[in-house]
C-alpha cells in the first residue's frame, strides 16, 4: 500500500458511531467516578490516621481483587453477553460505593474502632476493585465489535482520550467536591456517575457469545486458552511486557508528594499541576494520533515511544527547575499515550473474535500490575534509595528493557499496520 498517495483519515471516524460514542461516555463516567472516589478516600484516610502506609494500602486493596478476577471475567466476557456483564460489574460499584458511605461516617467509625473500621473500608474498596475485574474485560472486548476494523487505529485513540480525560476530570472533581461539600456528597456523586454510566448502556445492543465452550472442558483451562494465545503471539505477548515493565520501574506518580516537598520545595496547589500534566501530556498527542495513526510502523514507534518515556523520566529525575520538572511529565504522558494506542490497536486487530474477552483480561492484569504494583515499588525504590536515586534507577532499568525487547524483537521492526491490515 502507497501510504502517501493514500487519503487523509477521518479523525472523527470512530465517533460517528453511535454505539462507541456510548461506550466511550460509559467508560469516561466509569474512571472520572473512581479517580473522583480514589481521591476523596485517599484524603480523608490520611486526615484521619496521618499513616502513609494506610494509603499505600488502598491501591492494594482494589489491585488484587482486581487482578485475581480479571482472567475469570475475561473468560466470562468471551461466554457471556458483554452488554449485561457490564451492568453487572457497575451495580457492583455502586454497592462498593455505599457500602464506603456508611463506613466513611464518623459514627460508624467511632462504633467499630480503628482496625475494624480500616478492615470495612478496605473491604468495600475489595469490591469495587472485584467489579473493575469483570467490568473492564467486558467493556474493553465489546469496543471491537462496535466499530468497523478499518478504524481500529482511531477507534484506539478516541477510546484513550476518554480514559485520559476520566484521570483528569475525576481527581479534579473529586478534590473540588470534597473541599466544597465533604466526602458523603462526593461519594454519592460518585455513585450517581455510575449510574448514569449504567443509563448509556441501553444503547449498546447485547452481543450473543462467540466462544463455545468445549465439553469436558474445564473453566481454567479455557482461561488458559487466552494465555496461550498471548504467549504463541510475540507482537502481543512483547507489547504487554514492554507495557507492564516501563510503567512497573519508569513510574514515579506515587512518590511525586516527595520530589514536591523535598526537591522542588513546592506547595499542594503546584503539586496538582504536576499530577495532571502527564494526562495532559496524554490527552493533547491522543488527539494528535487520530489524525496522523503511529501505526504503520508499529513496532518501531513503539520501542521509540517507550524509549523517550525512559529519556523523560531520567530528566525529571535530574530537575531541580518547577517547570522543566512539569515539561518531563507532560513528555512521559505524551510517550505513553502513544504506546497505548499502538498496543490497543495490535490488540485488536491480531485477537480472535472468540479469545477478546481473556486476551484483553490478561492486559488488564498486565495493566493494574504495571499502575498498582509499580506505584508500591516507587514508594518502596524511593524509601531505600532516595526520591532522586530511584527515579535515575527507574529510567535506567526503562531503557534497558526496552534496549533488551528491541534487541529480540528485530524482526517486528518490519511490522506494518495499514487500512489492508484490519480487514
Amino acid at each position: 500500500m502507497n501510504t502517501a498517495s493514500a487519503p487523509r483519515p477521518d479523525a472523527l471516524a470512530a465517533l460517528r458511531i453511535g454505539e462507541f460514542r456510548a461506550l466511550s461516555g460509559l467508560a469516561l463516567l466509569v474512571m472520572i467516578a473512581v479517580q473522583a472516589q480514589a481521591v476523596a478516600i485517599g484524603w480523608a484516610l490520611y486526615q484521619i490516621t496521618r499513616d502513609p502506609l494506610v494509603l499505600g494500602l488502598v491501591g492494594l486493596a482494589e489491585a488484587l481483587p482486581f487482578i485475581g478476577l480479571a482472567l475469570f471475567g475475561g473468560y466470562l466476557a468471551d461466554h457471556r453477553d458483554k452488554r449485561t456483564l457490564m451492568r453487572i460489574a457497575l451495580g457492583l460499584m455502586i454497592a462498593a460505593s455505599m457500602l464506603l458511605i456508611f463506613v466513611m461516617q464518623d459514627a460508624v467509625r467511632a462504633r467499630l474502632g480503628p482496625w475494624p473500621w480500616l478492615l470495612a473500608v478496605y473491604a468495600s474498596l475489595m469490591l469495587m476493585g472485584l467489579a473493575r475485574g469483570l467490568f473492564a474485560p467486558s467493556a474493553t472486548a465489546l469496543r471491537a465489535f462496535v466499530v468497523p476494523r478499518t478504524i481500529y487505529p482511531n477507534a484506539a485513540a478516541w477510546s484513550s482520550t476518554a480514559m485520559q480525560s476520566g484521570m483528569v476530570l475525576g481527581p479534579l472533581l473529586g478534590g473540588l467536591s470534597y473541599a466544597a461539600f465533604g466526602l458523603s456528597v462526593t461519594l454519592w456523586g460518585c455513585a450517581g456517575l455510575l449510574a448514569t454510566a449504567i443509563g448509556l448502556s441501553v444503547w449498546l445492543k447485547p452481543r450473543p457469545p462467540l466462544s463455545v465452550r468445549v465439553h469436558g472442558q474445564s473453566v481454567i483451562q479455557n482461561i488458559a486458552e487466552g494465555l496461550a494465545f498471548v504467549r504463541r503471539t510475540p507482537v502481543i505477548l512483547y507489547s504487554l511486557a514492554l507495557d507492564l515493565l516501563v510503567v512497573l520501574f519508569g513510574g514515579v506518580i506515587a512518590i511525586l508528594p516527595m520530589f514536591a516537598e523535598e526537591i522542588l520545595r513546592i506547595g499542594p496547589e503546584a503539586l496538582g499541576v504536576l499530577r495532571a500534566a502527564p494526562a495532559v501530556g496524554a490527552i493533547l498527542t491522543i488527539l494528535i494520533c487520530t489524525r496522523f495513526t503511529p501505526t504503520v510502523h508499529a513496532w518501531r514507534n513503539l520501542l521509540l515511544a517507550c524509549a523517550g518515556f525512559g529519556a523523560a523520566t531520567l530528566v525529571f529525575a535530574l530537575s531541580s527547575h518547577y517547570w522543566l520538572s512539569v515539561a518531563a511529565l507532560f513528555a512521559t504522558g505524551a510517550f505513553d499515550s502513544i504506546s497505548v494506542v499502538i498496543r490497543q490497536t495490535l490488540l485488536q486487530i491480531y485477537t480472535p473474535d472468540a479469545l477478546r474477552g481473556r486476551v484483553q483480561a490478561v492486559n488488564s492484569v498486565f495493566i493494574s500490575t504495571s499502575n498498582e504494583i509499580g506505584a508500591f515499588e516507587s514508594g518502596l525504590a524511593a524509601k531505600l534509595m532516595g526520591a532522586v536515586p530511584s527515579v535515575i534507577f527507574g529510567a535506567a532499568m526503562t531503557l534497558g528493557l526496552t534496549g533488551v525487547i528491541g534487541r529480540r524483537t528485530r524482526t517486528l521492526l518490519r511490522l506494518r499496520v495499514t487500512a489492508a491490515s484490519t480487514t
